[in-house]
């Protein structure tokens, strides 16, 4: 019992409880055959004869065949036997001894079996216990009946502390197979990557001889199209269409029904899923590719069902265990969130390229239609200037004056669209150099000063006894400068001020420009940046402006990396900071 209950080596403990069959019940043979899991009885243990041994050691036996003489055997409490004249023709592999038979109603036959089954605690079958030859030569007593039952009851424990320990290694193995797995298929965000990554961990994990790992392309594909990997490269036969459409439409009831399925080509599939005809489709692809059991995974995330993954084993292999059902269910789950994920990041890549694709277009044709406009807005330009050097009637000299007006915004339409693509086209590079920022303020507040007069507003600039350089393109910044200033005097009411203010805090060059004005809404600053934009205050409408003054400071701003701010309340003016790079030390 000590040994049972602490070795690990299960023919080793088996071995064991035959030896004491044969010693301590008194038999010439004891033999102790163990349930694969591909339903065969495997000879594992044999005590006494050594030609017994030799015969029996290793043989297999289909249970159907033990289980045939239970149904034609005695019952003696646990045990089983089977008198030689019941036997009916050969029952597999088995020893028969050349001995004579003692001359009593209870003697022995050398063709006499007596079996034990062996169960485990929930009474599964999990081997037999069989002996021969009693040393007496006669049919065993109720003692040796009731020790040889012991012994058989030894065994069982014996081997259902194997098949616990081998469950919860396999398990153990397993959860290390499904983390490499989730591991590797989270390291990729390509498809192809994803698919050709997880085939090696799944073949070594599971024990495959081949797989197969299909990704379906969406609805309406043709069914060889699609996205997968193989192993072995050399795939013997390439399948046709038809075995893609079922393979499609089977993976789909699967993830419907969250099961696994596994084709063998020695029992029928299930009925519910291929009809017969489908059936022999299978197994006709399957022996082809010299495979003997095909354990089809669907691989879905949510209600979808997004591909499947063909494992295949030969006849040399194990059967499918349950354990490796279940890890291969959980592989099809997690492999077809790293699918969905993959594909996500696809249609979202291909998202970006296609608004990159359209900025630029964008850009090109607003830098195309600004020159074309420069041209003849110059000519028109020239010839009112010319005009308007001649005496003329009154009506006249208006006319001059608003095609002058209306020439004007369209020049600084157009200057602020040529800038606007200057400032947005991502393959322009950025050429920088120390720039002083004092000199910029300072041309920007002198620029501005004569309308602020007009307004009656005063304009301020606040700058420190250090000078600031900022790190950027002179012309870029200057223009930077000059709109917020710009928008600072133009919305400012007379009698109103505005301050510009430079210092460097943190590293950054700070530039900022606070005004009294009319203030900006939470809902426009939202979109205050965005092209063409103008604010839905009826005052800010009412002011001339082409909505791109701001527009370029960003865009200036963000090809200098660095940052924009703005504070605003409706009435009590507005605040906006610009923070730049200083040059590198």
């Amino acid at each position: 019992m000590n040994q049972v209950n602490a070795s690990h080596d299960l023919e080793e403990v088996l071995q064991t409880v035959a030896e004491g069959v044969a010693d301590v019940v008194g038999f010439e043979v004891a033999a102790i055959r163990y349930l694969r899991s591909d339903g065969d009885l495997e000879c594992v243990a044999v005590a006494g004869d050594e030609t017994a041994r030799a015969q029996l050691l290793g043989t297999r036996i289909p249970v159907a065949e033990i289980q045939a003489e239970f149904e034609m055997a005695d019952e003696w409490g646990a045990l089983r036997f089977v008198p030689h004249e019941r036997l009916r023709g050969s029952v597999g592999a088995g020893w028969i001894p050349d001995v004579p038979t003692l001359d009593v109603p209870d003697a022995w036959h050398p063709e006499d079996a007596l079996i034990a089954p062996l169960s485990s605690p929930t009474g599964e079958l999990a081997g037999v216990l069989s002996v021969d030859l009693p040393h007496d030569g006669r049919r065993p007593g109720q003692f040796q009946r009731e020790v040889l039952e012991m012994y058989s009851v030894q065994a069982g424990i014996a081997i259902n502390n194997a098949w616990q320990r081998a469950r919860l290694a396999e398990q153990v193995r397993l959860a290390e197979v499904l983390r490499t797995i989730t591991q590797t298929a989270g390291r990729a965000l390509d498809l192809g990557r994803v698919l050709d990554e997880c085939v090696e961990p799944v073949v070594t994990g599971l024990g495959c001889h081949g797989i197969w790992i299909r990704a379906f392309e969406g609805e309406g594909e043709r069914p060889g199209i699609g996205r997968g990997a193989i192993h072995p490269r050399d795939f013997p036969v390439e399948p046709s269409d038809e075995l893609l459409a079922l393979a499609k439409r089977v993976a789909h009831d699967c993830w419907a029904d969250r099961r696994a399925v596994i084709f063998s080509d020695t029992k029928p599939a299930p009925s519910d899923l291929v009809s017969v005809d489908e059936q022999e489709l299978l197994f006709r692809f399957v022996g082809h590719i010299h495979s003997r059991t095909v354990l089809f995974v669907p691989m879905g995330a949510g209600r979808e069902c997004l591909g499947y993954i063909a494992l295949t084993r030969t006849a040399e292999d194990a059967a499918w265990s349950d354990e490796e059902v279940d890890a291969a269910l959980e592989i099809g789950r997690d492999l077809g969130r790293a699918v969905l994920h993959a594909r996500l990041f696809e249609r979202e890549r291909q998202i970006v390229e296609e608004l990159q694709d359209l900025d630029h277009y964008k850009t090109e044709l607003i830098s195309t239609v600004s020159h074309e406009l420069r041209n003849p807005l110059t000519a028109i330009v020239g010839h009112v200037e010319l005009l308007q050097m001649l005496d003329g009637p009154p009506e006249t000299e208006r006319s001059l004056a608003a095609i002058a007006r209306g020439s004007a915004r369209l020049e600084l339409l157009v200057d602020d669209l040529l800038m606007l693509s200057k400032v947005s086209d991502p393959h322009r590079p950025l050429i920088p150099q120390p720039v002083d920022m004092v000199v910029v303020a300072t041309e920007a507040v002198d620029m501005f000063c004569l309308q602020a007069s007009r307004q009656n507003v005063e304009v301020r600039l606040v700058v420190g006894s250090r000078p600031v350089f900022a790190w950027g393109e002179p012309a870029e910044l200057d223009r930077a400068v000059c709109n917020i200033v710009s928008n600072a005097v133009k919305y400012s009411p007379a009698g109103g001020q505005v301050t510009l203010t430079l210092e460097v805090l943190e590293g950054l060059v700070v530039v900022e420009c606070r005004d009294q004005g009319m203030g900006i809404s939470e809902a426009d600053q939202v979109r205050l940046f965005t092209e063409f934009y103008r604010s839905s205050n009826a005052d800010a409408i009412a002011m001339p402006g082409t909505g791109l003054g701001l527009t370029i400071v960003k865009r200036i701003v963000d090809r200098h990396r660095g940052t924009l701010t703005v504070e605003s309340e409706l009435g009590r003016g507005s605040t906006f900071r610009m923070m730049l790079p200083q040059p590198p030390k």
